[in-house]
Protein backbone atom coordinates (compact mmCIF):
# COMPACT_ATOMS: atom_id res chain seq x y z
CA UNK A 1 0.00 0.00 0.00
CA UNK A 2 1.01 3.35 -0.44
CA UNK A 3 -1.45 5.81 1.52
CA UNK A 4 1.99 6.76 3.44
CA UNK A 5 4.06 8.07 1.27
CA UNK A 6 2.39 11.10 -0.26
CA UNK A 7 0.91 12.41 3.28
CA UNK A 8 3.33 11.39 5.74
CA UNK A 9 5.58 14.77 6.38
CA UNK A 10 9.08 14.90 6.58
CA UNK A 11 10.43 14.26 10.55
CA UNK A 12 13.63 15.41 11.18
CA UNK A 13 15.79 17.82 10.17
CA UNK A 14 15.37 21.56 8.56
CA UNK A 15 12.17 20.18 7.10
CA UNK A 16 11.01 19.32 10.58
CA UNK A 17 8.08 21.37 12.32
CA UNK A 18 9.03 23.60 14.97
CA UNK A 19 6.32 24.91 16.38
CA UNK A 20 4.52 22.48 19.08
CA UNK A 21 1.29 22.79 16.90
CA UNK A 22 3.39 21.45 14.07
CA UNK A 23 4.84 18.82 15.90
CA UNK A 24 1.27 17.44 17.13
CA UNK A 25 -0.14 17.50 13.28
CA UNK A 26 2.39 15.63 12.35
CA UNK A 27 2.92 13.29 14.94
CA UNK A 28 -1.15 12.58 14.41
CA UNK A 29 -0.70 12.52 10.62
CA UNK A 30 2.38 9.98 11.12
CA UNK A 31 0.19 7.68 13.57
CA UNK A 32 -2.92 7.86 10.97
CA UNK A 33 -0.46 7.02 7.91
CA UNK A 34 0.72 4.25 9.97
CA UNK A 35 -2.35 3.20 11.06
CA UNK A 36 -3.93 3.30 7.17
CA UNK A 37 -0.46 1.33 6.11
CA UNK A 38 -1.04 -1.56 8.32
CA UNK A 39 -4.83 -2.00 7.70
CA UNK A 40 -3.59 -1.87 4.09
CA UNK A 41 -1.34 -4.64 4.14
CA UNK A 42 -3.30 -6.68 6.40
CA UNK A 43 -6.53 -6.51 3.98
CA UNK A 44 -4.29 -6.87 1.13
CA UNK A 45 -2.67 -9.92 2.41
CA UNK A 46 -5.96 -11.24 3.97
CA UNK A 47 -7.94 -10.76 0.64
CA UNK A 48 -5.19 -12.28 -1.17
CA UNK A 49 -4.88 -15.62 1.07
CA UNK A 50 -8.92 -15.74 0.72
CA UNK A 51 -8.78 -15.52 -2.99
CA UNK A 52 -5.82 -18.06 -3.29
CA UNK A 53 -7.80 -20.48 -0.76
CA UNK A 54 -10.58 -20.22 -3.45
CA UNK A 55 -8.10 -21.21 -6.23
CA UNK A 56 -7.08 -24.02 -4.20
CA UNK A 57 -10.45 -25.46 -3.46
CA UNK A 58 -11.23 -24.97 -7.02
CA UNK A 59 -8.50 -27.07 -8.35
CA UNK A 60 -9.00 -29.66 -5.64
CA UNK A 61 -12.63 -29.63 -7.24
CA UNK A 62 -11.49 -30.35 -10.78
CA UNK A 63 -9.33 -33.44 -9.68
CA UNK A 64 -7.07 -32.82 -12.77
CA UNK A 65 -9.36 -33.40 -15.31
CA UNK A 66 -8.13 -31.28 -18.05
CA UNK A 67 -4.57 -32.91 -17.08
CA UNK A 68 -5.98 -36.20 -17.57
CA UNK A 69 -6.76 -35.66 -20.82
CA UNK A 70 -3.08 -35.29 -22.40
CA UNK A 71 -2.93 -38.60 -21.57
CA UNK A 72 -2.51 -41.67 -24.16
CA UNK A 73 -6.24 -43.38 -24.49
CA UNK A 74 -8.10 -40.87 -22.05
CA UNK A 75 -10.02 -39.81 -25.48
CA UNK A 76 -12.41 -42.28 -27.36
CA UNK A 77 -11.16 -40.96 -31.00
CA UNK A 78 -7.31 -41.28 -30.65
CA UNK A 79 -5.44 -38.43 -31.70
CA UNK A 80 -8.35 -36.12 -30.20
CA UNK A 81 -7.96 -33.16 -27.89
CA UNK A 82 -8.80 -33.26 -23.93
CA UNK A 83 -12.11 -32.56 -23.07
CA UNK A 84 -12.49 -28.71 -21.82
CA UNK A 85 -15.91 -28.79 -21.39
CA UNK A 86 -16.61 -27.73 -17.37
CA UNK A 87 -13.05 -26.27 -17.68
CA UNK A 88 -12.34 -22.26 -16.77
CA UNK A 89 -10.79 -20.40 -19.38
CA UNK A 90 -7.36 -20.21 -18.61
CA UNK A 91 -6.83 -23.65 -16.84
CA UNK A 92 -3.35 -24.82 -17.83
CA UNK A 93 -2.85 -28.79 -17.49
CA UNK A 94 0.91 -30.42 -18.42
CA UNK A 95 1.51 -34.47 -18.00
CA UNK A 96 5.02 -35.16 -16.96
CA UNK A 97 7.08 -38.35 -17.96
CA UNK A 98 10.01 -39.21 -15.64
CA UNK A 99 10.07 -35.74 -14.09
CA UNK A 100 10.07 -33.76 -17.60
CA UNK A 101 7.13 -32.36 -19.31
CA UNK A 102 6.01 -34.45 -22.34
CA UNK A 103 2.57 -32.30 -22.67
CA UNK A 104 1.40 -29.11 -22.02
CA UNK A 105 -2.04 -27.13 -23.01
CA UNK A 106 -4.18 -24.37 -21.64
CA UNK A 107 -8.20 -23.99 -22.27
CA UNK A 108 -8.82 -20.45 -24.92
CA UNK A 109 -11.96 -19.82 -25.98
CA UNK A 110 -13.37 -23.91 -24.55
CA UNK A 111 -10.38 -25.20 -26.39
CA UNK A 112 -7.06 -26.29 -25.87
CA UNK A 113 -3.77 -24.92 -27.32
CA UNK A 114 -0.64 -26.35 -26.68
CA UNK A 115 1.78 -24.23 -24.32
CA UNK A 116 5.59 -23.80 -25.90
CA UNK A 117 7.79 -23.73 -22.63
CA UNK A 118 11.03 -23.02 -21.94
CA UNK A 119 13.77 -24.62 -20.02
CA UNK A 120 12.56 -22.66 -16.77
CA UNK A 121 9.50 -23.36 -17.41
CA UNK A 122 9.83 -27.15 -17.48
CA UNK A 123 12.47 -27.07 -14.63
CA UNK A 124 9.67 -25.39 -12.40
CA UNK A 125 6.95 -27.55 -13.60
CA UNK A 126 9.15 -30.73 -12.65
CA UNK A 127 9.74 -28.96 -9.24
CA UNK A 128 6.39 -28.94 -8.21
CA UNK A 129 5.77 -31.15 -5.43
CA UNK A 130 3.20 -33.90 -6.22
CA UNK A 131 0.68 -33.86 -2.96
CA UNK A 132 -2.22 -32.34 -4.16
CA UNK A 133 -1.68 -29.04 -2.79
CA UNK A 134 -1.87 -25.33 -4.45
CA UNK A 135 1.88 -24.01 -5.44
CA UNK A 136 2.47 -20.88 -7.25
CA UNK A 137 4.99 -20.85 -9.88
CA UNK A 138 5.04 -18.46 -12.88
CA UNK A 139 5.48 -19.19 -16.52
CA UNK A 140 7.02 -17.15 -18.94
CA UNK A 141 4.18 -17.27 -21.82
CA UNK A 142 1.30 -17.22 -19.39
CA UNK A 143 2.14 -15.23 -16.13
CA UNK A 144 1.50 -16.80 -12.11
CA UNK A 145 -0.26 -19.83 -12.05
CA UNK A 146 -1.93 -21.42 -8.88
CA UNK A 147 -1.18 -25.38 -9.89
CA UNK A 148 -1.23 -28.70 -7.86
CA UNK A 149 0.64 -31.87 -9.24
CA UNK A 150 -1.62 -35.43 -8.45
CA UNK A 151 -0.20 -39.22 -9.73
CA UNK A 152 -1.35 -40.44 -13.05
CA UNK A 153 -1.38 -43.56 -14.95
CA UNK A 154 2.24 -45.07 -14.51
CA UNK A 155 5.08 -43.11 -13.89
CA UNK A 156 2.68 -39.97 -15.35
CA UNK A 157 2.24 -36.89 -12.67
CA UNK A 158 -0.65 -34.30 -14.12
CA UNK A 159 -0.31 -30.52 -13.10
CA UNK A 160 -3.14 -28.80 -13.03
CA UNK A 161 -3.22 -25.22 -12.60
CA UNK A 162 -5.52 -21.77 -12.62
CA UNK A 163 -4.40 -18.27 -13.35
CA UNK A 164 -3.34 -15.73 -10.19
CA UNK A 165 -4.79 -12.34 -12.55
CA UNK A 166 -8.07 -12.59 -11.11
CA UNK A 167 -6.46 -12.84 -7.81
CA UNK A 168 -3.50 -10.16 -8.76
CA UNK A 169 -6.33 -7.94 -10.27
CA UNK A 170 -8.83 -7.74 -7.76
CA UNK A 171 -6.43 -7.17 -4.99
CA UNK A 172 -4.84 -4.14 -6.93
CA UNK A 173 -8.48 -2.59 -7.05
CA UNK A 174 -8.71 -3.07 -3.31
CA UNK A 175 -5.05 -1.07 -2.93
CA UNK A 176 -6.51 1.58 -5.23
CA UNK A 177 -9.58 2.08 -3.09
CA UNK A 178 -7.93 1.91 -0.04
CA UNK A 179 -4.81 4.29 -0.95
CA UNK A 180 -8.19 6.76 -2.47
CA UNK A 181 -9.80 6.00 1.36
CA UNK A 182 -6.77 6.45 3.19
CA UNK A 183 -5.71 9.52 1.36
CA UNK A 184 -8.90 11.35 1.96
CA UNK A 185 -9.04 10.23 6.12
CA UNK A 186 -5.27 11.76 6.36
CA UNK A 187 -6.30 14.91 4.45
CA UNK A 188 -9.39 15.35 6.92
CA UNK A 189 -7.43 14.10 10.25
CA UNK A 190 -5.08 16.84 9.75
CA UNK A 191 -7.29 19.69 8.17
CA UNK A 192 -9.41 18.24 11.62
CA UNK A 193 -6.71 17.59 13.98
CA UNK A 194 -4.83 20.85 13.03
CA UNK A 195 -7.84 22.75 13.79
CA UNK A 196 -8.11 20.58 17.46
CA UNK A 197 -4.73 21.37 18.25
CA UNK A 198 -4.85 24.89 17.66
CA UNK A 199 -8.17 25.02 19.88
CA UNK A 200 -6.70 22.86 22.57
CA UNK A 201 -3.36 24.86 22.32
CA UNK A 202 -5.29 28.21 22.61
CA UNK A 203 -4.35 28.88 26.53
CA UNK A 204 -0.59 28.40 25.71
CA UNK A 205 -1.11 31.12 22.74
CA UNK A 206 -2.03 33.01 25.92
CA UNK A 207 0.60 32.03 28.39
CA UNK A 208 3.58 32.75 25.37
CA UNK A 209 1.91 36.51 24.56
CA UNK A 210 1.86 36.97 28.50
CA UNK A 211 5.50 35.65 28.64
CA UNK A 212 6.66 37.71 25.61
CA UNK A 213 5.19 40.92 27.22
CA UNK A 214 6.81 40.75 30.38
CA UNK A 215 10.17 39.97 28.80
CA UNK A 216 9.77 43.67 26.50
CA UNK A 217 8.90 45.22 29.80
CA UNK A 218 11.30 48.72 30.56
CA UNK A 219 13.86 47.28 33.29
CA UNK A 220 13.50 50.56 34.77
CA UNK A 221 11.70 53.02 33.39
CA UNK A 222 8.69 54.70 35.05
CA UNK A 223 5.73 52.94 36.18
CA UNK A 224 5.85 49.36 34.89
CA UNK A 225 2.66 47.88 33.45
CA UNK A 226 2.83 44.01 33.93
CA UNK A 227 0.58 41.89 31.49
CA UNK A 228 -2.37 40.59 33.19
CA UNK A 229 -2.89 36.93 34.67
CA UNK A 230 -3.50 34.75 31.50
CA UNK A 231 -6.41 32.17 31.90
CA UNK A 232 -5.59 29.33 33.60
CA UNK A 233 -8.72 27.07 32.38
CA UNK A 234 -8.08 23.21 33.90
CA UNK A 235 -5.51 23.44 36.98
CA UNK A 236 -4.91 19.38 36.39
CA UNK A 237 -4.09 19.91 32.33
CA UNK A 238 -0.50 20.67 31.39
CA UNK A 239 -1.72 24.49 29.86
CA UNK A 240 -3.49 24.95 33.35
CA UNK A 241 -0.32 24.22 35.34
CA UNK A 242 1.78 26.45 32.50
CA UNK A 243 -0.84 29.07 33.04
CA UNK A 244 -0.52 28.98 36.98
CA UNK A 245 3.04 28.97 36.77
CA UNK A 246 3.21 31.82 34.44
CA UNK A 247 1.23 34.01 36.64
CA UNK A 248 3.45 33.05 39.55
CA UNK A 249 5.99 34.06 37.58
CA UNK A 250 4.66 37.22 36.39
CA UNK A 251 3.61 38.41 40.12
CA UNK A 252 7.12 37.94 41.04
CA UNK A 253 7.89 39.97 37.73
CA UNK A 254 5.62 42.86 39.08
CA UNK A 255 7.08 42.54 42.64
CA UNK A 256 10.41 42.46 41.19
CA UNK A 257 9.99 45.87 38.90
CA UNK A 258 8.10 47.57 41.75
CA UNK A 259 11.04 47.28 44.30
CA UNK A 260 13.71 48.11 41.04
CA UNK A 261 11.95 51.12 39.96
CA UNK A 262 11.13 52.28 43.83
CA UNK A 263 14.64 51.84 44.62
CA UNK A 264 15.99 54.04 40.97
CA UNK A 265 13.73 56.34 42.35
CA UNK A 266 14.76 56.68 45.59
CA UNK A 267 18.58 56.73 44.22
CA UNK A 268 17.40 59.89 41.77
CA UNK A 269 15.73 61.72 44.44
CA UNK A 270 18.64 61.15 46.76
CA UNK A 271 21.27 61.98 44.18
CA UNK A 272 19.49 65.53 43.45
CA UNK A 273 18.48 66.22 47.01
CA UNK A 274 22.61 65.84 47.89
CA UNK A 275 23.46 68.00 44.90
CA UNK A 276 21.21 70.72 45.63
CA UNK A 277 22.08 70.51 49.56
CA UNK A 278 26.06 70.02 48.36
CA UNK A 279 25.86 73.13 45.54
CA UNK A 280 25.66 76.13 47.94
CA UNK A 281 28.23 75.04 51.05
CA UNK A 282 30.75 73.90 48.02
CA UNK A 283 30.19 77.65 47.05
CA UNK A 284 30.72 78.94 50.01
CA UNK A 285 33.85 77.10 50.24
CA UNK A 286 35.24 77.83 47.27
CA UNK A 287 34.55 82.11 47.53
CA UNK A 288 36.30 81.84 50.94
CA UNK A 289 39.12 80.10 49.31
CA UNK A 290 39.42 82.81 46.34
CA UNK A 291 38.92 85.41 49.10
CA UNK A 292 41.51 84.22 51.42
CA UNK A 293 43.98 84.05 47.76
CA UNK A 294 43.08 88.07 47.41
CA UNK A 295 43.49 89.06 50.99
CA UNK A 296 46.35 91.63 50.91
CA UNK A 297 48.36 90.59 54.32
CA UNK A 298 51.58 88.25 52.99
CA UNK A 299 50.17 84.68 53.46
CA UNK A 300 52.66 81.96 54.01
CA UNK A 301 54.03 79.84 51.41
CA UNK A 302 52.08 76.29 52.85
CA UNK A 303 49.35 78.48 53.51
CA UNK A 304 48.92 79.57 50.51
CA UNK A 305 49.27 75.88 48.63
CA UNK A 306 46.58 74.48 51.09
CA UNK A 307 43.89 77.54 49.60
CA UNK A 308 45.06 76.37 46.19
CA UNK A 309 44.42 73.10 46.61
CA UNK A 310 40.51 73.78 48.37
CA UNK A 311 40.13 75.79 45.60
CA UNK A 312 41.23 73.33 42.88
CA UNK A 313 39.21 70.81 44.77
CA UNK A 314 35.96 72.68 45.39
CA UNK A 315 35.55 73.65 41.82
CA UNK A 316 36.15 69.68 41.04
CA UNK A 317 33.18 69.32 43.47
CA UNK A 318 31.29 72.09 42.22
CA UNK A 319 31.66 69.89 38.51
CA UNK A 320 30.53 66.76 40.07
CA UNK A 321 27.26 68.39 41.75
CA UNK A 322 26.69 70.26 38.25
CA UNK A 323 26.80 66.39 36.89
CA UNK A 324 24.90 64.70 39.17
CA UNK A 325 22.20 67.49 39.01
CA UNK A 326 22.16 67.15 35.39
CA UNK A 327 22.13 63.44 35.36
CA UNK A 328 18.98 64.35 38.15
CA UNK A 329 16.95 66.52 35.64
CA UNK A 330 17.39 64.06 32.95
CA UNK A 331 15.87 61.04 34.61
CA UNK A 332 12.75 62.78 35.89
CA UNK A 333 11.83 63.50 32.27
CA UNK A 334 13.18 67.31 32.33
CA UNK A 335 12.63 68.56 28.83
CA UNK A 336 16.28 69.96 27.42
CA UNK A 337 16.39 73.25 25.34
CA UNK A 338 15.14 72.91 21.81
CA UNK A 339 16.71 75.16 18.78
CA UNK A 340 18.98 74.44 16.12
CA UNK A 341 22.37 73.81 16.72
CA UNK A 342 25.47 73.63 14.33
CA UNK A 343 27.49 70.97 14.95
CA UNK A 344 30.59 71.53 13.28
CA UNK A 345 30.84 75.24 15.31
CA UNK A 346 30.74 72.99 18.07
CA UNK A 347 33.32 70.44 16.93
CA UNK A 348 36.08 73.28 16.16
CA UNK A 349 35.33 74.75 19.03
CA UNK A 350 36.00 71.66 21.56
CA UNK A 351 38.66 70.43 19.56
CA UNK A 352 40.61 73.72 20.07
CA UNK A 353 39.84 73.58 24.04
CA UNK A 354 40.83 69.82 23.81
CA UNK A 355 44.29 70.58 21.90
CA UNK A 356 44.79 73.36 24.57
CA UNK A 357 44.46 70.76 27.21
CA UNK A 358 46.34 67.84 25.22
CA UNK A 359 49.15 69.48 23.38
CA UNK A 360 50.91 65.85 23.85
CA UNK A 361 47.82 64.06 21.38
CA UNK A 362 47.56 64.85 17.46
CA UNK A 363 44.25 66.08 16.93
CA UNK A 364 42.45 65.53 13.83
CA UNK A 365 39.44 66.84 12.16
CA UNK A 366 37.25 65.58 9.35
CA UNK A 367 34.49 67.96 8.50
CA UNK A 368 32.27 67.68 5.53
CA UNK A 369 32.39 71.60 3.62
CA UNK A 370 28.35 72.12 4.88
CA UNK A 371 28.01 72.98 8.54
CA UNK A 372 26.25 69.72 10.18
CA UNK A 373 23.58 71.23 12.02
CA UNK A 374 20.64 69.01 14.59
CA UNK A 375 17.47 70.31 16.69
CA UNK A 376 18.48 70.44 20.68
CA UNK A 377 20.01 71.65 23.38
CA UNK A 378 23.45 73.35 22.30
CA UNK A 379 25.11 73.71 26.03
CA UNK A 380 24.62 69.92 26.57
CA UNK A 381 25.52 68.70 22.87
CA UNK A 382 28.78 70.60 23.58
CA UNK A 383 29.11 69.12 26.64
CA UNK A 384 29.09 65.62 24.78
CA UNK A 385 31.59 66.10 22.42
CA UNK A 386 33.73 67.88 25.20
CA UNK A 387 33.58 64.81 27.27
CA UNK A 388 34.29 62.65 24.57
CA UNK A 389 37.66 64.08 23.60
CA UNK A 390 38.57 64.55 27.28
CA UNK A 391 37.86 60.80 28.08
CA UNK A 392 40.13 60.24 24.59
CA UNK A 393 42.69 62.49 26.25
CA UNK A 394 42.64 61.52 29.90
CA UNK A 395 42.40 57.95 29.00
CA UNK A 396 45.08 57.96 26.64
CA UNK A 397 49.66 58.57 26.70
CA UNK A 398 50.65 61.34 25.09
CA UNK A 399 51.19 61.03 21.45
CA UNK A 400 48.18 59.19 20.64
CA UNK A 401 46.36 59.90 17.72
CA UNK A 402 42.81 61.51 18.20
CA UNK A 403 40.22 61.70 15.14
CA UNK A 404 36.66 63.72 14.78
CA UNK A 405 35.15 63.14 12.33
CA UNK A 406 31.38 64.59 11.46
CA UNK A 407 28.78 63.37 8.48
CA UNK A 408 24.91 64.18 7.45
CA UNK A 409 23.22 61.11 6.28
CA UNK A 410 19.69 60.96 5.47
CA UNK A 411 17.75 61.41 8.64
CA UNK A 412 20.91 61.25 10.70
CA UNK A 413 23.99 63.10 11.87
CA UNK A 414 26.72 60.53 13.08
CA UNK A 415 30.14 61.99 15.26
CA UNK A 416 32.88 60.07 15.46
CA UNK A 417 35.92 60.41 18.07
CA UNK A 418 38.38 57.43 17.79
CA UNK A 419 42.00 57.32 19.19
CA UNK A 420 44.70 54.31 18.50
CA UNK A 421 45.48 53.97 22.87
CA UNK A 422 45.42 51.21 24.45
CA UNK A 423 41.80 50.48 23.96
CA UNK A 424 38.93 49.84 26.94
CA UNK A 425 39.46 46.26 28.40
CA UNK A 426 37.26 43.74 27.26
CA UNK A 427 35.34 43.49 30.44
CA UNK A 428 34.12 47.38 31.15
CA UNK A 429 33.41 47.54 27.52
CA UNK A 430 29.38 46.52 28.04
CA UNK A 431 29.40 48.92 31.22
CA UNK A 432 31.34 51.88 29.78
CA UNK A 433 28.14 54.20 29.94
CA UNK A 434 27.67 53.70 33.55
CA UNK A 435 27.49 55.64 35.89
CA UNK A 436 30.54 56.05 38.14
CA UNK A 437 32.65 53.31 36.02
CA UNK A 438 35.96 54.03 36.06
CA UNK A 439 38.66 52.09 33.97
CA UNK A 440 42.05 50.79 35.93
CA UNK A 441 45.19 49.83 33.93
CA UNK A 442 45.59 51.77 30.43
CA UNK A 443 42.70 53.58 31.26
CA UNK A 444 43.63 54.66 34.51
CA UNK A 445 42.20 57.22 37.35
CA UNK A 446 44.49 60.43 36.28
CA UNK A 447 43.10 63.62 36.03
CA UNK A 448 40.42 63.22 38.58
CA UNK A 449 37.51 61.26 36.52
CA UNK A 450 34.17 61.10 38.13
CA UNK A 451 32.87 58.29 35.97
CA UNK A 452 30.24 60.61 35.16
CA UNK A 453 31.53 61.90 31.38
CA UNK A 454 30.39 58.98 29.82
CA UNK A 455 26.98 58.22 31.29
CA UNK A 456 25.93 62.67 30.95
CA UNK A 457 27.19 61.67 26.87
CA UNK A 458 24.80 58.50 26.98
CA UNK A 459 22.07 60.45 28.98
CA UNK A 460 21.86 63.58 26.71
CA UNK A 461 22.19 61.66 23.47
CA UNK A 462 19.30 59.49 24.85
CA UNK A 463 17.34 62.82 25.83
CA UNK A 464 17.48 63.70 21.99
CA UNK A 465 16.33 60.91 20.46
CA UNK A 466 19.62 59.34 19.23
CA UNK A 467 22.10 56.33 20.29
CA UNK A 468 25.44 56.30 21.21
CA UNK A 469 28.18 53.15 20.73
CA UNK A 470 31.63 52.06 21.74
CA UNK A 471 33.55 49.99 20.30
CA UNK A 472 37.46 48.76 21.26
CA UNK A 473 40.04 46.57 20.07
CA UNK A 474 42.88 46.16 18.06
CA UNK A 475 44.41 49.03 19.16
CA UNK A 476 41.36 51.39 18.19
CA UNK A 477 38.94 52.65 20.34
CA UNK A 478 36.11 54.51 18.76
CA UNK A 479 32.51 56.07 20.28
CA UNK A 480 30.01 57.30 17.76
CA UNK A 481 27.09 59.46 18.35
CA UNK A 482 23.32 59.44 15.84
CA UNK A 483 21.67 61.97 16.46
CA UNK A 484 18.15 63.02 14.44
CA UNK A 485 19.34 65.28 11.45
CA UNK A 486 17.26 68.75 11.33
CA UNK A 487 13.86 68.46 9.46
CA UNK A 488 13.12 70.33 6.44
CA UNK A 489 12.36 73.95 6.53
CA UNK A 490 8.31 74.96 7.24
CA UNK A 491 8.31 71.49 9.28
CA UNK A 492 8.25 71.52 13.16
CA UNK A 493 10.04 68.79 15.14
CA UNK A 494 9.00 70.12 18.60
CA UNK A 495 8.77 66.69 20.75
Amino acid sequence: MNCQSHHAPPYGGRLSPRTLRGRLTAGLLVLVALACLTVGITTAFALNGFLTDRLDQQLSASGGRFAAGLEPGSTPDAGSPPDTRGQPEGTFGARLVDGTPAQAAVVEDRSDETVPLTVDDRRALAAVPVDGKGHTLRLSGLGAYRVTAVPGDGQDVLVTGLPLRPVEDTVHRLQGVEAAVFGVTLVATGTVGALWIRLSLRPLRAVTAAAAGAAGLPPADGEVAVPGAVPVGDPHTEAGQVGTAVNRMLGQVANALERQRAGEERLRRFAADAGHELRTPVATVRGHAELALRHGSPVPAEVRHSLDRIRSESERMTRLVDDLLLLARIDAGRALDHGPVDLTRLVLDAAQDARAAGPGHRWLLDLPEEAVTTTGDERRLHQVIGNLLANARSHTPDGTEVSVRLSAGPGTVRLTVADNGPGIPAPLLPEVFGRFVRADGSRSRKGGSTGLGLAIVHAVVTAHGGTVDAVSGDGRTEFTVALPAPPPDGEDDTP
